[in-house]
């Protein structure tokens, strides 16, 4: 068994290397059903984030003309994609879905070469857009609205979905396909035309997904991508006046920025941003599947997941022997390149994220009390030479006025924070300004409502961690972590289309509502 796995690792790293030997390839944008270069002329290099030697592939450095050009082109076609009826854009759809079903196992490799993740992991985000794909076309034969009955005889009342208008659909590196699923099928099965523009650091998976779109049927204009930075193509997406939507996943910061954009010209905003998620483990909590979660959410993705677990807060009567179990689990953790199989975790997203992330370890060993049980150290020598790789890192004994317990890391660090009861740890989860998910780990059903209640996010896990949403069910947070709007489940089809009520009197006369009265 042990010589099997050998070989298997040895095979995977195999394939990990060759990737390097991969040829580049120049991508364009997609603009007004066309594949066309930026009208700079420059490109933009995608590089793998576990060996910065292999070149992904060179895609546009776009500039506002072409902004200009992919909106005029979703404006021209949009007037043509909503009056198709909705279930024939739903049958378009699913063809999207097949096409992503067929080609999988491509746009997985793609994924982890371009951002990083594990190979599973990347065949999961693959797997949620594809989810997303079936389960939103699936609304194109429904888009409820509702009849209800008119306050005047002979009068009929009811209310209708419309498509918004040109979407503007702006979408981060973690999740480089399921993202912007979330929001471009969503979008297209209300009827709406949209301009996407992927993060700088992963636009091979978006490419991938509007290359389906295009095989699918999806007319001319319907989806439009533009790559480049986001304060050029970014900026000029979120301030084009006849951009009536824009929906953006990324920091809260940016998001501010995206929010006072939209603002000014009166524009709908969809925000989705931070989080500082919390895992609670109760005093009777199963202990060993508390550390799997622990460990699933707080590495998976090497950290850089808005619902990542970065704060445990555990029971004292249980912290101990928690915290020993959690660094003895950590410590163990593969780190490498995601194209081989027994790596567990991958590297983070660029240099940047490096610099941050290890800024904020510094600042965890220099906070008076907290103390750095493991990891902590910028990998660089041997296999990591070439690529960003952060040891899973562990804090224990922190307090939740921490600015590692505070801010938002986006790395593989977590902070172990002692409590003594269930609303105290309540109170710690709920004391940061963002409200995206939290776990509880219990076998007690009344203390797990409690928490259910009492912790104000906009998702909630019962033994399990703070990852693994589901596309039929709306995803979202409060406070920091948004401005209200879900994406996913019907929900998201609140924020990609509006309401029209309709009023049909019948009664061959005027009928002044509020004022005539019916007599009984």
């Amino acid at each position: 068994m042990a010589q099997a796995k050998k070989a298997l690792a040895k095979k995977s790293r195999a394939t990990a290397r060759a990737t390097k030997r991969t040829r580049s390839k120049t991508y364009h944008n997609f603009i007004g059903g066309r594949w066309v270069p930026s009208q700079s002329g420059q490109w933009l290099e995608n590089r793998n984030p576990a060996d910065t030697r292999d070149l992904v592939g060179r895609f546009p450095l776009s500039i506002s003309d072409d902004v200009s050009a992919a909106v005029s082109a979703a404006a021209a076609a949009f007037d043509g994609w909503r009056r198709t009826p909705a279930p024939r854009r739903a049958e378009i759809l699913f063809r999207v879905g097949e096409i992503l079903i067929r080609d999988k196992e491509k746009y997985t490799a793609d994924m982890t070469r371009e951002m990083g993740k594990v190979s599973k992991e990347a065949g999961g985000d693959v797997q949620e857009a594809i989810d997303c794909t079936y389960y939103a076309a699936g609304e194109g034969r429904r888009l409820h609205g509702f009849t209800t009955p008119a306050e005047m005889p002979n009068k009929f009342a009811m209310c209708v979905r419309q498509p918004v208008g040109v979407c503007g659909l702006i979408t981060p590196w973690n999740f480089p396909m399921a993202i912007p699923s979330w929001k471009l099928i969503p979008a297209l099965v209300c009827g709406n035309t949209v301009v996407i523009k992927p993060a700088e650091d992963t636009p091979l998976s978006t490419y991938n997904l509007v290359r389906a779109c295009e095989e699918a049927g999806v007319p001319p204009g319907v989806v439009n991508l533009v790559t480049g930075y986001g304060e050029t193509v970014g900026a000029g997406i979120t301030s084009h006046n006849s951009l009536r939507l824009i929906s953006f996943t990324g920091s809260t910061d940016t998001g501010r920025l995206v929010a006072s954009a939209c603002a000014e010209r009166n524009a709908i905003c969809s925000l989705e941003m931070g989080g500082k998620n919390a895992i609670i483990v109760l005093d009777d909590a199963d202990i060993d599947n508390a550390i799997e979660g622990a460990v699933w959410g707080a590495f998976g993705t090497s950290g850089q997941r808005c619902t990542a677990s970065s704060r445990l807060i555990v029971h004292k009567k249980v912290y101990r022997q928690f915290a020993k179990k959690l660094v003895e689990r950590a410590k163990a953790l593969r780190v490498g390149n995601g194209a081989d199989r027994a790596v567990e975790v991958g590297p983070v997203i660029n240099s940047e994220a490096v610099h941050k992330i290890m800024g904020y370890i510094d600042i965890g060993q220099h906070e008076d009390g907290a103390t750095l049980a493991c990891g902590g150290h910028h990998l660089t020598k041997g296999e990591y030479a070439h690529g960003y790789y952060i040891e899973p890192t562990v804090f224990t004994d922190v307090e939740p006025n921490m600015r590692i317990a505070q801010e938002e890391i986006f790395g593989p660090v977590t902070s172990v924070i002692p409590t003594n009861s269930l609303d105290e740890a309540i109170e710690i989860a709920n004391g940061v300004r963002y409200g995206l998910s939290a776990a509880i780990y219990t076998q007690d059903v009344n203390r797990a409502f409690h928490a259910m209640n009492e912790t104000y996010t906009g998702i909630f896990y019962v033994n399990s961690s703070t990852i693994g949403a589901e596309v039929h069910l709306p995803f979202g947070g409060t406070k920091g972590t948004g401005n209200g709007h879900r994406e996913a489940g019907t929900q998201v089809l609140e924020t990609f289309s509006e309401w029209k009520s309709v009023y049909v009197d019948y009664s061959g006369k005027l009928q002044r509502a509020q004022i005539d009265t019916v007599e009984l």
